[in-house]
């Protein structure tokens, strides 16, 4: 495909409620969108990257400066724009997965809206819908949580994840479970405990939770396969799955026993279907994580949570859980599923008056500047 011109949009939106985890609380998303306009299609990414550093080590500052001064000379330089040529084109630069994967996302919409092929079917989606968790963040006090998860359950929520830490674990899942009996349920540690805390992480078996996700380090995968032969509650991992070569590793090595993919953190909708690749052919099923998406990132994450191997419900949760009113037209849910967006491309497009008001800036660079073309 041909592209005229780059746009780099920064647009701040604040989510209806404060999002609390173990590395920080966010009220206020300033997210990092990349516009890819040609002369037959645009197409649009969405950079996962949060305001600090604290999640990973991307933010939106840094996302942006490496994708002006970094990426799209390289992609540029490339020649041909094909989203299968953006990885190999972006790999000399070190790291970035969510930048390269905004990138690629972009390109990858653009690619697919000009052929007209949605990008559920590009990716092998079996399904028109997929059932939608959602995950709670951390409250002031154990009757606030249990009055927010009664919500989302009335809501028609299929699955509930809680963040956990260290002092806020096992009195809240004991309350949940109490409250609201079997609902599928799950936590989430956000690497916020060490090895040595296996005899109380094995505190939380007798409640029968889907699964405990990546509650040590991301590097510490010899520790995470001494936890999972500790504990009976299954062991998934998310930020220690960087990309499908590490989601064999960690498999191979006994550390989980299921994955949660996110596009962003493995640098990209099309690695992403391969760590689903590697993880199905092993046997181990997966699911899709969220990272707070307007729309846009939403609208991909669906497509992907449609593949034959997401077996476990995803983090992929209707717009209202997160804006008051989203860059798309909403993700609704009906009767806790979402549907699959069906147009070409990514399926969706931003609100031209939402888009306006909620920009802070405007980057435009001529795809000819780029690279000395």
């Amino acid at each position: 495909m041909k592209a005229d011109a780059v746009e780099l949009r920064r647009i701040r939106m604040p989510l209806v409620a404060p999002f609390r985890t173990s590395f920080g609380t966010e009220a206020v998303r300033d997210i990092l969108l990349v516009g890819v306009k040609g002369p037959d299609s645009d197409g649009w990414g969405e950079c996962v990257a949060m305001g600090e550093p604290l999640y990973s080590p991307e933010y939106v500052d840094g996302a942006h400066a490496v994708i002006r001064d970094h990426l799209l000379p390289r992609l540029a330089a490339a020649g041909d724009l094909a989203a299968h040529h953006v990885a190999p084109a972006l790999a000399p630069v070190k790291g970035h997965p969510m930048a390269k994967a905004a990138v690629e996302m972009a390109v990858l919409d653009a690619e697919l809206a000009a052929a007209g092929r949605p990008l559920a079917a590009f990716l092998g989606a079996t399904r028109d819908r997929v059932p939608s968790g959602v995950s709670v963040g951390i409250p002031g006090s154990i009757p606030e949580l249990l009055d927010i998860v009664a919500g989302y359950l009335d809501q028609g929520y299929r699955r509930v994840k809680l963040k956990i830490e260290p002092g806020w674990d096992i009195e809240p899942v004991r309350a949940v479970r109490e409250r609201f009996g079997d609902v599928p349920l799950q936590v989430d540690a956000n690497t916020a405990y060490t090895l040595g805390d296996a005899a109380h992480l094995a505190g939380l078996d007798p409640f029968e939770l889907l699964l405990i996700e990546q509650p040590l380090p991301e590097d510490d995968i010899a520790g995470h396969a001494e936890l999972a032969r500790r504990i009976r509650t299954p062991v998934c991992l998310d930020e220690s799955i960087t990309s499908a070569r590490a989601a064999a590793d960690a498999i191979a090595r006994g550390a989980c026993s299921i994955v949660n993919i996110k596009a962003g953190r493995v640098g990209g909708y099309l690695e992403a279907r391969r760590v689903h690749d590697v993880c199905a052919a092993r046997g181990v099923p997966v699911w899709c994580g969220g990272m707070l998406e307007t729309g846009l990132g939403r609208a991909a994450n669906v497509a992907l949570a449609a593949l034959p191997d997401f077996l476990l419900v995803g983090d992929v949760s209707a717009s209202s859980r997160y804006w008051e009113r989203d860059l798309t037209p909403p993700f609704v849910l009906e009767d806790g599923y979402l549907r699959v967006p069906g147009g070409p491309g990514i399926g969706v497009r931003p609100d031209p008056e939402v888009l306006a008001s909620v920009t802070t800036s405007v980057e435009t660079i001529p795809w000819g500047s780029l690279a000395g073309g």
